[in-house]
């Protein structure tokens, strides 16, 4: 099949697991499908912000030369800037000194060599925070990145360029990762699926062991939860010198699509352990007709949650330890940047907020750093309770208590503090589960009366990725999301 018998811009309404058919059929060339991906970025791209670097020329020379005979042979793709490199492409993590140093990787991350072998064709990086430290993509160094559903809002973030993305169907998924919400929040602010896998799912090698003392994973954003659980499957295992890995799953997770499966045991809530959390209505009413729906679908569907946000002062106490592991794992990345360029970061180099959050860290004591993670690991053990004493076997709740907010509100010129307290606001149902490090997903069941979209987290037992994928497959059947304004024209 050539680009005339099937119209390049029909690629875009594509998933990754439909364009990787035409490939491994025969029907379209992996050249045909990159150079259909490389003309939608290059008309969309100045209005949205979200590919901020190009290797354009590179990833046609692949397309034409021989490919990994992986799942996803021939398929473009996009990496995120942040969260592992590719080998001689720039790497810049919207910091202002790593891109005037014209920083490039030295090798390809673990992560990135698995995206490789699945067959991906790398066609650039997408727009982050710097140092992924935001929950929205606007960083003073590239600018933000403004959301397919209507230009004004955000995309969330950290991973919020590769969210764009993948909404305007730039490509059919794009790498993420996610510390504190940073897949999920972006799949709920453009429409999205994003699963944060199990702590040691994968790999984050070999640059590091762990991130953020083990509160980062990896994976990329879809549009459809078949893509998901196949990208899952193409990246997850160890590699040689991690420091740990969770086990295998029983079966592929593609093969947990094909079957129902057992009824589970689903409590629900639209309350966080956040007490000056409030969740907006419209929100709300995702969770509570998700909850009907899966109940219809047969399963035990409850109001509950987990007994340890019923406490302020664990709340209170976890926030206050939050706040001196941030600041210690911003500074220790400030120090690998200033190691990366040769000279050491000052105030200038950075924004306002990186600074603020990074000079506490610098002064804490290793017993104030140790007594963060005991606490973490306290509040994780009281969080698996509600898994593995009071026996549910999923967790229903908001993604973010709020709609996409507009652009604009993360930053204060004269006020770094406000912009942090403003972040606060967007990631109390998500970044407990960093911590525990348990597998989420985000799925995009609702959309608001000003038509942005609105996700539900499903949260699962530790290693328990099977049950989320099984269940979102089920939702995706009985509640099938649109997809952006943007990409639903392309099927015109």
């Amino acid at each position: 099949m050539n680009a005339s018998s099937l119209p390049t811009d029909e690629f875009a309404a594509l998933d990754a697991t439909a364009q990787a058919a035409l490939v491994r059929t025969g029907k379209v060339s992996a050249l045909e499908l990159v150079d259909a991906a490389i003309a939608r970025i290059e008309h969309g791209n100045s209005t949205l912000n979200a590919v901020i670097h190009q290797r354009f020329e590179q990833a046609r020379a692949e397309a034409k030369g021989a490919l990994p005979d992986g799942i996803f042979r021939g398929v473009p793709f996009l990496l995120k800037d942040l969260d592992g490199f590719s080998a001689g492409d720039p790497y810049h993590a919207g910091n202002r000194a790593l891109a005037e140093a014209s920083y490039v990787a030295p090798a390809d991350s673990h992560l990135t060599h698995k995206f490789r072998q699945a067959g991906l064709i790398i066609l650039g990086r997408t727009n982050t925070p710097e140092f992924g430290l935001m929950p929205t993509t606007e960083p003073l160094a590239k600018g933000p990145t403004r959301n397919p559903w209507n230009l004004n809002h955000s995309t969330g973030g950290s991973s919020g360029g590769s969210a764009a993305s993948v909404a305007a169907g730039f490509v059919p998924m794009a790498h993420a990762g996610d510390g504190g919400g940073s897949i999920r929040i972006p799949a709920a602010s453009c429409g999205l699926v994003g699963l944060k896998p199990t702590r040691g799912r994968h790999s984050l090698g070999p640059e590091a062991g762990e991130a953020w003392g083990g509160l980062v994973a990896r994976m990329a954003l879809t549009r459809t939860v078949r893509d998901c659980a196949t990208v899952l499957q193409a990246i997850q295992g160890a590699m040689p010198g991690d420091p740990y890995t969770a086990p295998p799953p029983l079966q592929p997770y593609p093969d947990e699509l094909l079957s129902p499966g057992r009824r589970l045991r689903i409590g629900f809530t639209t309350t966080s352990g956040d007490p000056s959390c409030t969740t907006a209505p419209e929100c709300a009413f995702a969770v509570t007709e998700t909850a009907r729906h899966l109940q219809l679908l047969g399963h035990q569907v409850e109001e509950a949650r987990p007994a340890v946000w019923k406490s302020a002062a664990f709340f209170e106490s976890a926030l206050s330890h939050f706040m001196v592991a941030y600041g210690v794992w911003t500074a220790a990345e400030l120090d690998r940047v200033s190691a990366m360029i040769g000279r050491p970061l000052t105030e200038a180099d950075v924004e306002p907020g990186t600074w603020l959050i990074a000079e506490p860290g610098r002064s804490a004591t290793g017993l104030a750093y140790l007594a963060a993670i005991e606490h973490f690991q306290s509040g994780s053990r009281e969080m698996a309770k509600f898994w593995s004493v009071e026996g549910f076997d999923l967790l229903l709740t908001p993604t973010v208590p709020e709609p996409p907010p507009p652009l604009g509100q993360f930053h204060d010129a004269n006020n770094a503090l406000a912009g942090l307290i403003r972040s606060s606001q967007i990631i109390p149902f998500v970044a407990p589960f960093n911590i525990t490090g348990q597998p989420a997903i985000s799925l995009p069941l609702h959309i608001s009366d000003t038509g942005l979209p609105i996700g539900v987290q499903l949260v699962a037992a530790s290693y328990r990725e099977d049950l989320l994928l099984r269940t979102a497959a089920e939702l995706e059947q009985a509640m099938p999301w649109p997809t952006a304004p943007v990409v639903q024209r392309t099927r015109a």
